[in-house]
């Protein structure tokens, strides 16, 4: 079924969303609902359906974010780079619709000791990892917020909070509205949560959205049908001077198959 869980939404409001698209792997079996071969359509047909204005998107490889960015049309935009010291690698890349923000600048952080150092790992990791921060402007009501988009580590639990940790003084350190979209690797209320909505900088948009358009799903269904109170590792959050008017878990299958082993998390916000 194609119909939106959101949609395209009207300034003043901003429909942003946060998905890990799971990058292209090699060596499947014909009939494995991990085939980008047999997912890629899928994603598209998501995408077209919901045209969030700011989409930050994850394990995304070139041309995965490629398809990505042609899903929700002509006019988006996208910046980031690889996780790699080549660039080349997942991407955690900010896509927008360039015809309502502008993007004023933009940085990418490696989440490590050493930040400007592309590819850099201090924490424990064994893979690189990475956040991109965009400074944007509503180019339809003048507003200004920074959004930041990051896939924190699969293994080490040491490097996802010390990721948390680098991530909340990005937060602190703005001078705008902020909203943080992240495949997190972790539960709600796990460490790297407790850091990012340390002092209250950051909340959660499910605990604070006016409506909730779903069940609480839980966001890591890996193809299987979804789960309502399942772990919630994908995070929307943001400042607390974000207005939340809505926020769900899009559980959409297409003849029963999903388009990737993680729900996306959807948000309307007004600033």
């Amino acid at each position: 079924m194609d119909a939106p869980l959101v949609g395209p939404v009207r300034a003043p409001d901003l429909h942003v969303m946060t998905w890990n698209v799971r990058r292209r792997v090699r060596h499947l079996g014909r009939r494995s609902p991990d085939l980008w071969s047999r997912r890629q359509d899928l994603v598209r047909r998501l995408l077209d359906a919901e045209r969030p204005a700011v989409l930050g998107v994850q394990e995304a490889l070139p041309d995965q974010l490629e398809l990505v960015t042609a899903s929700l049309g002509p006019g988006y935009r996208w910046v980031g780079r690889g996780r790699d010291a080549a660039g080349v690698d997942e991407h955690a890349a900010l896509v927008y619709d360039a015809g309502r923000l502008r993007v004023s600048a933009h940085t990418h952080h490696a989440l490590s000791a050493t930040p400007h150092v592309p590819g850099s790992r201090t924490w424990g990791n064994l893979l690189p990892r990475a956040v991109v921060a965009a400074e944007l402007t509503d180019l339809a009501t003048g507003a200004e917020l920074l959004v930041l988009s990051t896939h924190l580590d699969h293994l080490s639990g040491r490097a996802r909070e010390a990721s948390a940790r680098m991530i909340h003084d990005l937060v602190v350190a703005a001078d705008r509205p902020v909203v943080v979209l992240a495949d997190a690797n972790a539960p709600v209320g796990a460490g790297p949560y407790r850091e990012l909505t340390r002092g209250g900088v950051l909340v959660d948009s499910w605990d604070v959205a006016e409506r909730r358009l779903t069940p609480a799903w839980g966001t890591f269904s890996r193809y299987r049908d979804p789960v309502p109170g399942g772990p919630r590792i994908d995070w929307l959050l943001v400042t607390p001077d974000v207005h939340v008017h809505a926020a769900g878990v899009n559980v959409a299958r297409f003849d029963g198959a999903g388009p990737s082993d993680h729900e996306p998390v959807q948000a309307v916000l007004r600033l």
